[in-house]
């Protein structure tokens, strides 16, 4: 049967089904690599869309998900839809590890001890957003990273070119110090909290919903649909932050005082659907990205396990 997710969290619920900090790690990486690896395509869509410049009486760069892919496949082959892949994998296992603590910290702060029994939703969502607390130190320099990286073939990208992770890094910190490489961070961490929030309390909604009475867990299939439409659930609240956040860490320096002139730009310029650009290719991704992270990571903590890991 599917190991319950709550209880690779540091829960109180049943601490002898906890796994070690070294197993919760390696498997979560493994999840985490294999949605990477199955996303970031899909990722790159996104940011080439949120970012593309759109002129005034002109057609945009992109007419679509679909136009976007071809072009950059024409242009760039098919490797330039795995630009900035590295920093996003290099960051997962230590990421995923920091957020199954984080989950766990916040089930201490805020959820009742029948919080899940019940569906608490409030309480789950808040322990979940805890989880952004411990990732954004990861995640948002690595996102500022791949950003810049995905973008700097679009015809809209006006910032300097580098030839790989070692020559951005110094061309960043060249450009603005330590402030120029986690630009975004804060946003970064915001988005996650958001997302955590969605992500947490669709999945265990879809869950309990879907486990036939008297089992403990709904089967492998209904196990990851579960996690694929909570991956869905997360995108579609959090998506006008991340198109926030994106616009402004692949910005020049100095073109925006902030984050919310990033904002009140997109406002002004695009409306509210200026907000979801890049939606289609985000909800395509969702759904096979966070189903193959499940996968992944059931797949290693069975691995583990039987390797003697507990």
């Amino acid at each position: 049967s599917i190991p319950d997710p709550r209880n690779l969290k540091m829960s109180d619920d049943s601490p002898a089904k906890q796994p070690g900090p070294l197993k919760s790690f390696l498997a979560g990486g493994v999840g985490g690599i294999c949605l990477v690896v199955v996303g970031h395509p899909l990722d790159t869509l996104k940011v080439r869309i949120q970012t593309m410049e759109v002129v005034p009486g002109q057609p945009p760069p992109y007419k679509g998900m679909v136009d976007c892919a071809q072009q950059i496949v024409r242009k760039e082959g098919i490797k330039g839809l795995y630009k900035g892949m590295a920093a996003p994998v290099a960051g997962v296992a230590p990421m995923y590890a920091l957020c199954f603590l984080g989950y766990g910290f916040g089930k201490k702060m805020f959820c009742d001890d029948d919080a899940f029994e019940k569906l608490k939703l409030t309480q789950i969502g808040m322990a979940g957003a805890t989880s952004a607390l411990f990732t954004t130190p990861i995640l948002g320099p690595g996102e500022r990273l791949k950003c810049v990286l995905q973008t700097m073939e679009s015809p809209s990208y006006k910032g300097p070119k580098y030839n790989g992770y070692k020559e951005l890094v110094a061309g960043l910190y060249k450009e603005g110090g330590a402030r120029s490489l986690i630009r975004g961070s804060g946003i970064t961490c915001v988005r996650d909290a958001v997302a955590s929030f969605f992500y947490f309390t669709t999945y265990e909604v879809l869950k309990k919903t879907w486990t036939p009475k008297g089992e403990k867990d709904p089967g492998v299939f209904w196990t990851f649909c579960a996690g694929g439409f909570a991956g869905m659930a997360n995108w579609a609240a959090m998506m006008p932050i991340d198109t926030v956040k994106s616009v402004y860490q692949v910005a020049p320096e100095g073109k925006y005082t902030g984050v919310m002139h990033v904002a009140k730009t997109i406002m002004k310029d695009s409306g509210i659907k200026g907000f979801y650009k890049g939606l289609a290719p985000v909800m395509v991704r969702a759904f096979p990205a966070n189903a193959a992270c499940f996968l992944g990571y059931e797949m290693a903590a069975k691995g583990l396990t039987k390797l003697g890991l507990e």
